[in-house]
């Protein structure tokens, strides 16, 4: 029988744009790259760093490190092979949703189908994707616009003493809705309030976590007061996480980087419909790899946030790609990826 091999190794994005937002500044992310070889065919992974869950490309490699998958023989078990990286260690949902990626890569191609026909998705569902416009001055807000002039929304960060004057500025060039995301910038409950109020005007969709993860009971009074959805980010990572917060938000971001991946991903969409939360698809600063194996769901979020790839000048994958504001998964076999060069 064939064995499952694992590797991976260090590698550096570089964001075309300094990246803003309420708490920290980057010109660079760091990710690991992990392929995973099954009889002749390789699956494609990656784990880019959330920087408020603490891991590291040292701490994704000493994850990874403990992980042995040749002990496994049927491939196709993704349910136990996942369930048993995930008790290998807590958290560390980054290094196992690169597992979780390349695995669904190699059943893929071994099924020869893109993972929205095995679960049956019909495409025509796909929202628009956002194009995210992080923190700036003025004159590169405008120029950060401007590039973004075929997206039909944008994903504004807010959080700090300037947000007026951003969102002022944006609707000086441009009319398209848009999404705003306070990365839990804002901690007065009232002074939220009095700002969402004030956004609704401006063709605002919804606000992503206004508040620190903390304030869950003023989150809840915020969101039964907001003219707008509240959506969790920051107060919800994984599956078990959403029943604890479902009172106090109009819906969820999911991420493969925050849920551990693909598979666990699917719950969470499928628990968030039954609870009547919506849905937003989000992302990291991540290749085409990370970005391509999310767009398989797409069709089953409310709002679509997968522009991580367009962030970036050293993309080394091709993959889903944007068609009139909406990103679309490939039509090839996995996740739809191709490698083009070695990093």
């Amino acid at each position: 029988m064939p064995k499952l091999k694992l590797s991976f190794k260090p590698f550096t994005l570089e964001l075309k744009h300094t990246f803003t937002v309420s708490v920290f500044s980057r010109t660079t992310t760091p990710i690991i790259l992990t392929e995973i070889e099954y009889d002749g065919l390789i699956g494609y992974g990656e784990a880019s760093m959330p920087v408020y869950l603490g891991e590291t490309q040292e701490s994704i490699i000493n994850f990874l490190s403990k992980v042995d998958l040749s002990k496994y023989d049927d491939v196709f078990n993704l349910e136990n092979i996942l369930k048993d990286i995930d008790l290998i260690e807590n958290g560390n949902t980054a290094a196992k949703a690169s597992i979780d990626i390349a695995m669904h890569d190699i059943v893929g191609k071994i099924l020869n189908q893109p993972w929205y026909k095995i679960w049956g998705i019909d495409l025509k569902n796909i929202p628009y994707t956002s194009f995210t416009i992080g923190i700036d001055d003025k004159s590169m807000i405008e120029k950060k616009v401007k590039e973004a002039g075929d997206f039909k929304i944008l994903k504004v960060k807010l959080g700090r003493d300037n947000d007026k004057d951003i969102i002022q500025t944006i609707r000086e060039i441009t009319d398209v809705p848009l999404i705003v995301d306070i990365n839990q910038g804002w901690k007065d409950k009232e002074l939220a309030l009095e700002m969402i109020n004030w956004l609704k005007g401006k063709k605002v969709l919804l606000v992503e976590q206004p508040l620190p993860k903390g304030q869950i009971d003023d989150t809840a009074w915020l969101t039964e007061k907001s003219p707008l959805p509240i959506i969790a980010d920051e107060s919800v990572q994984r599956f078990s996480d959403i029943i604890k917060i479902k009172d106090a938000f109009s819906g969820i971001n999911i991420k493969l980087m925050k849920c551990t991946g693909m598979h666990e991903a699917y719950k969470m969409i499928n628990l968030a419909k039954e609870l009547n939360l919506k849905i937003m698809l989000g992302c990291m600063t991540e290749t085409s790899c990370g970005i391509s194996a999310a767009s398989h769901l797409s069709p089953l979020a409310d709002w679509v946030d997968l522009d991580g790839a367009l962030l970036i000048k050293n993309d080394i994958f091709k993959g889903a790609g944007v068609i009139n504001g909406k990103i679309f998964p490939a039509a090839s076999p996995g996740i739809g990826v191709e490698k083009i060069y070695n990093s």
